[in-house]
Parts: structure tokens; sequence; C-alpha cells
């Protein structure tokens, strides 16, 4: 990768494990950029986007797809589709990227209230917890419409949600008349650890949103999915919060290289983590749970005998070229993209064992 200056000069090595959103187009998507088929999306249909969402949502099982500029902004829309009279409630994990990193735009934007339940470990939401959170037909509450669940779950270390979860999750909002949104952003990396197709992962659910630039490794762009009804409206949404683009098939055509030639090769990143995590269990300071080390994402824990907190060992690593995220005091993400390369997990790993033993850094 690129040289990235620092502290102490100029890195020529770089491993950027800060998420799988930092890479950069490759050529064949930059030759696809170049050569892509477009028209105004607007006025009419760009040819290139539209093929896009298609794939998509035959990929997904289901009738139409929508090109969105970002997970927030598919996620925004769906709930504003599934939640459009006022007063509606929906259900959400207390560690959702929706509770979490999206500025409560359901509520700022959509006038939509939040009901959190707490998320398990594993990522998912207990059945009963859901069903209790479920509003009853009352003048004093609000009305429960929708329930959103994520896979993988990013703030829980990239843990995969099984078809069979999904399936109860979604029997149970059919029962009460409610709807089921699934924030898939890295769904594509859940069905190739679970070796489950994407179609049935995402079977129970009613909208399903999908990120063209984090594991699959797209310049920019999501795209959400669902009923022709669900996706009509959204269009008309996508359209009110400036999200209608001209000449869309830019953007489309490198999304399409990486569904048609870097989605498949997903495990290696999988692979890639786990080398990570095995070889960091090794170093005295910092733990990893192997165990919950499932797709791209590793959770390293700052142990209370570390020299370092988490800060300073990202920040330790960053001078020798090493690029981390410090989540809290004592945790360090590192995620994995098809930029990364098996000898670089190497190289980061003796780079930690460096920094956490000379509380300096990497030299090799």
């Amino acid at each position: 990768m690129a040289g990235h200056e620092t502290a102490n000069g100029y890195v020529k090595r770089i491993v950027d494990l800060r998420s799988d959103t930092v890479t950069k187009p490759t050529p064949e998507m930059r030759q696809a950029m170049a050569n892509a088929l477009v028209d105004d999306d607007v006025l009419g249909v760009d040819p290139t986007v539209d093929q896009l969402q298609k794939e998509m949502a035959q990929i997904c099982g289901k009738d139409a797809g929508l090109f969105v500029a970002s997970g927030t902004m598919g996620n925004l829309i769906s709930v504003l589709v599934h939640c459009e009279v006022r007063g509606s409630e929906v259900i959400i994990g207390s560690e959702s990227h929706i509770h979490h990193y999206e500025q409560g735009g359901i509520s700022t934007l959509g006038h939509v209230y939040s009901n959190i339940v707490p998320n398990e470990s594993d990522g998912t939401l207990d059945l009963r917890k859901v069903e209790d959170a479920i509003r009853p037909d009352d003048v004093h509450y609000p009305t429960t419409r929708l329930i959103c669940i994520e896979n993988t779950h990013g703030s829980l270390g990239g843990r995969c949600i099984g078809s069979e979860y999904t399936d109860k999750l979604g029997g149970l909002a059919r029962r009460y008349g409610l709807k089921l949104h699934i924030d898939g952003a890295r769904i594509f990396n859940a069905a190739t650890a679970l070796n489950v197709p994407i179609q049935r992962l995402v079977e129970a659910a009613d909208s399903v949103s999908v990120c063209l630039s984090k594991g699959l490794g797209a310049p920019v762009g999501s795209v959400i999915v669902g009923s022709f009804e669900f996706i009509a409206k959204a269009r008309r949404l996508r359209k009110a919060l400036g999200g209608g683009m001209r000449q869309l098939g830019v953007l489309a055509a490198p999304a399409l290289v990486s569904i048609h030639d870097i989605a498949g090769k997903l495990h290696i990143d999988h692979q890639n983590a786990h080398r990570l995590a095995e070889g960091l269990t090794r170093i005295k300071g910092i733990h990893v749970d192997l165990a919950s080390v499932e797709t791209n994402m590793v959770f390293v824990e700052v142990t209370e005998d570390s020299p370092l907190s988490a800060n300073e060992i990202c920040k330790s690593l960053k001078n020798y070229g090493i690029l981390t995220m410090a989540l809290t005091k004592n945790k360090v993400r590192a995620v994995f993209h098809h930029q990364i390369s098996e000898d670089d997990v190497q190289h980061a790993i003796r780079c930690f064992q460096v920094a956490l033993e000379n509380h300096t850094g990497c030299t090799m």
C-alpha cells in the first residue's frame, strides 16, 4: 500500500487495518468507471446503475433495488418508508449502527422513536425481550411498526446472525403486523462465513441495506432492496434527502466489479483476520477471543498488565505504518479487506509484539 507521513517521518510500508472502507479503487474499477454506460438517473434510468440494482435485488431475493449514497442513507430511508406514519416506533439493538453512529437521523428527520433492546454478545436480540418491547394498542404509547437487526454486527466484532434466528424474528414480526429491516452492511461477509446464500439470510426481511464500500471494496455507496412498493417509496425519499444523482453509472460500475471479482474472495479476509488473532494471542498485554473472530474483524482487548493503553498502542503502531483504531481505552479494532496480504498480517503481528514489549514500535 502507499506510504504515510507520521511523526517519525515518512513510512514506506502501510498496513491499513482501520476499516474495510479504506480500500483504493482497483485498476479494473477505474477502467469500469471510465467505460460505464451512463444516463440521467433522475430524469430516467442510468443503465449501469439499473444493472447493479437488479443484480443486488436478485442476490438478495427481493423485487427491486435502489442505489443510495451511503449505508446511513440506506438505513434512514428504509426506516422512514416502514414508519411513514407519525408516532411510529422502531425496535433496535443497543449496540446497533443505527443507534450509535447515524446521528439519530431516524428521530431527527423522520420523527421515529427508538425502543432499545440490549444486544446479546453474538449480535442477536433476545426474542422474548423483543416481544416484550412491542407496544400494546394504547393511546399512551407510540405504535411499534419495525424491528431492525444488523448482520454482520460491527460493534460486536463482525459476528454473524444465521437464518434460523432471522426466520424466528421475522415470524415474530409478522405475528404482530410489523416489518423487519436488516442492516446488512457486511451481509456478504456473513454469507461467506456461514456458507449460506445471502438470499437465505435475508429471506425473512422486508428490506435490506447492503454496503458496497466495506467488505466489497467499492469506492462509494449502498443498495437497499425490498418489494416494488418499498423501492418506489424509497426512491421518492432519496430525492427528498438530496440523493438523486445523475450519471450514476460511474459509481455503479466499480460496485459491479466488486460483486463479480471481490465478493468471492472474502474468505481470504476472514483467514487473515484469524491469522492476526492467533498471532496476537501469544503477546503479553493483550487478549483476543478467538471464538469471536467470525469474519473480517479482530477486537483486541488491552489487559491490565499492558504497559500501553489502546490509544498508545495505536499511536505506536502508526509510527511504523500499522494503522488501527482505538474503540475504547482498552480495545483496539483491526478490520481486513482485499488489499491486505498474508505477509501484511505477519508484519503487523511483529509490530504489535515490538510495540508492547519495547514500548516503542516496529523497525522491521
